[in-house]
């Protein structure tokens, strides 16, 4: 399911136009993206939770030359899978 998708289930599961399901759906994306840009954690009980990882600098090496690389810190983001959405999904694997 793409956001498109996401949008059109909403309108049709509820009396609101596409305009504002979508206004929903933005919404919806931009509090989880702005509590992850804040380093929040975002939970979803029983579907899944987004988490920041933050990693210290380190040196690594090039695969094709060799040469040793200063390789910068980062902060990216994670999903974990909640209980109820692993469940479920282990309970429609036939």
């Amino acid at each position: 399911m793409n956001k498109l998708e996401l949008i059109h289930e909403l309108q049709t599961q509820t009396k609101l136009t596409q305009k504002e399901a979508a206004e929903v759906v933005n919404l919806f994306f931009e509090a989880i993206s702005d509590a992850l840009a804040n380093g929040d954690r975002v939970e979803i009980r029983g579907l899944c939770s987004f988490y920041v990882k933050e990693y210290e600098s380190y040196i690594g090496r090039n695969p094709k030359t060799g040469e040793r690389v200063e390789i910068p810190a980062k902060r990216l983001p994670f999903f974990k899978c909640g209980k109820g959405l692993r469940e479920m999904v282990q309970s429609t694997e036939s």
